[in-house]
């Protein structure tokens, strides 16, 4: 469902998603796309030129590298345990926030020429956000010495990790909350890295 004052870009950007999740990229086409935003054709062509742009468009705006730069430029207190619960809590919110977005990206990734780049864009900046946020850490005597941007993409892998276990239709880990994963990982990760 739609908020009245949503724009026609965002409306379409949402229609983009639902059907391409659904039908897959190939199985839907743009009228349809429209139609379901409640616009005409012209307006999709107008805003986005073409399937492909409103895809990857979809993926800009809704996936993850500016929240979580806001979150690392405003909401950090460069405490290592209270900022990896935050990073991975919020990490997880937008994930599953964004999950038919996701489940596109996995489906999609190798048969739309030139995707798969767009698609990695947000996890470099996650990256390049934790490796800078861990080595101001270490600066200032709050982290062990390591390899910084190895410590960023094991703690990404291990939640992306969590994260796509999440996505298929039988948990595996059914026993095993969100939280309680979020909870003891970044205990683990803190006693590790802590002088």
């Amino acid at each position: 469902m739609t908020d009245k004052t949503e724009s026609s870009s965002d409306k379409l950007l949402r229609a983009a998603i639902e059907l391409i999740a659904e039908k897959g990229y190939n199985g839907v086409s743009t009228k349809e796309i429209a139609a379901a935003a409640g616009v005409n054709e012209v307006t999709l062509f107008r805003n986005f030129g073409t399937k492909l742009q409103l895809l990857e468009a979809a993926f800009h705006r809704f996936h993850y590298g500016d929240e979580m730069t806001k979150l690392f430029q405003e909401k950090l207190v460069w405490d290592l345990h209270t900022d990896l619960l935050l990073i991975g809590r919020t990490y997880h919110e937008i994930m599953n926030r964004n999950r038919k977005m996701l489940q596109i990206a996995v489906k999609e990734s190798n048969i739309i020429v030139g995707f798969r780049e767009k698609v990695n864009k947000h996890p470099r900046i996650l990256k390049e956000l934790l490796t800078n946020y861990f080595q101001t850490m270490h600066d200032q005597g709050k982290l062990i010495d390591t390899n910084m941007e190895l410590q960023a993409l094991s703690f990404m892998w291990m939640n992306h990790g969590a994260f796509m276990t999440s996505l298929s239709a039988e948990p595996t880990f059914a026993n095993v909350s969100l939280e309680a994963f979020i909870q003891e990982s970044v205990r683990t990760f803190t006693r590790a890295l802590t002088p």
